[in-house]
């Protein structure tokens, strides 16, 4: 473990390593409140990460700052938070048959058509639901599945987040400290007709593509645009969301390369049209919109991205 780690990184990994170890073997009704429990607890202590999940959710829904519709939409926000770190907890011991009964898919289709065609697909998401469950159910209904995980502190924490990843049948690609080719591997796997899925809202390499997006300015990954023009793979929008207790995937239809323009202009428009395809799927289920960070610029120190 490097020396910077903090203690506070040490405990995180620690509470990590004894969810996947302890969660599974407690009853899930049990623990499921447990978890809620927690999550009204940290929501009630109003910390930085509940009022920036406030702010964004203001800016989404149009809530009135401070107010009570606000604070319980935060509220089941934060239980939406950490349903999902109790059901990753879950995951691995659950059969892929319970995984696709209790997923309710709309538009399974156009990834099972694409690839049947012989076109790669690349599936981009925001930050909603259980990711990782939708990651399983592709994986259970055949088609595995290459993606980008960022890099956590401490490292034993991303290799047990990889560990987890990977013993659900994808290929995890670190998005920092590897060989500096995930894109070109990407690629290669799309050009194959394979599918990868990356999250698609918050740019986190200072290099992503300015969009509009509930009425203000931020950036987005260029990568999922990117590879789309690049490799003539279907680049499909993907809404993710609690349904009861089970789960939810809208896969949208592909989102077409313009005819016309630069490769910067192509995938400026794709960018866009992710952000319109994500706007609705979060206005639509915002208590599953996990984003606990700064998204717009002009939130960020300085304003307007400076």
């Amino acid at each position: 473990m490097s020396g910077d780690t903090s203690f506070g990184d040490r405990v995180v990994a620690a509470g990590f390593a004894a969810g996947w170890k302890l969660v599974p073997l407690l009853p899930e009704r049990p623990t499921a409140a447990v978890f809620r429990l927690l999550a009204d607890r940290v929501w009630a202590r109003h910390g930085k990460s509940v009022a920036r999940l406030e702010s964004n959710l203001a800016r989404v829904t149009g809530l009135e700052p401070g107010s009570p519709e606000l604070r319980e939409l935060t509220r089941a926000g934060m239980r939406s938070y950490f349903r999902y770190f109790h059901e990753i907890f879950r995951l691995p011991r659950m059969s892929g048959e319970e995984i696709v009964r209790r997923t309710r898919v709309v538009g399974a289709e156009h990834i099972h058509d694409t690839v049947a065609a012989g076109r790669g697909v690349v599936l981009a998401l925001p930050h909603m639901g259980n990711w990782d469950q939708a990651g399983a159910w592709l994986v259970n209904v055949g088609h595995p599945f290459t993606t980008v995980a960022e890099r956590l502190k401490p490292e034993s924490l991303f290799r047990r987040y990889v560990a987890f990843r990977e013993g659900l049948g994808m290929e995890v690609l670190p998005l920092t400290g590897g060989d500096g080719h995930n894109f070109a591997t990407l690629a290669l796997r799309l050009r194959r007709g394979g599918v990868v899925c990356l999250p698609a809202e918050r740019d986190l390499t200072k290099t992503g593509v300015e969009v509009r997006f509930f009425g203000a300015a931020t950036k987005m990954p260029a990568g999922p645009p990117l590879l789309a023009v690049q490799t003539g793979a279907a680049l499909l929008p993907a809404i993710v969301h609690f349904d009861g207790d089970d789960w939810g995937i809208h896969i949208q239809e592909e989102l077409p390369v313009p005819a016309e323009g630069t490769r910067q202009e192509k995938v400026a428009a794709l960018a866009q049209g992710l952000a319109d395809a994500f706007e609705k799927g979060i206005a639509e289920h915002p208590e599953d919109w996990h984003m606990l960070q700064r998204l717009w610029l002009d939130d960020l120190p300085g304003g307007a991205g400076r």
